[in-house]
């Protein structure tokens, strides 16, 4: 878990790119963490952010 919401993005953007897969930075009680969108389970209120590569 990141506790930088920065350096969540950045990551989760970098992953996004190189995956070419949709990801999504959520906020949990430990800080933000980065997912693939298919693999988060969460509650959806905790999204923070989603990149998707192929949005134009």
């Amino acid at each position: 878990m990141a506790t930088d919401l920065t350096l969540a993005n950045r990551y989760a953007h970098s992953l996004a790119l190189s995956l070419m897969v949709p990801v999504t930075v959520f906020r949990s009680d430990a800080g933000y963490g980065v997912v693939t969108s298919d693999e988060f389970e969460g509650d959806p209120a905790h999204i923070v952010t989603e990149f998707d590569p192929f949005a134009g």
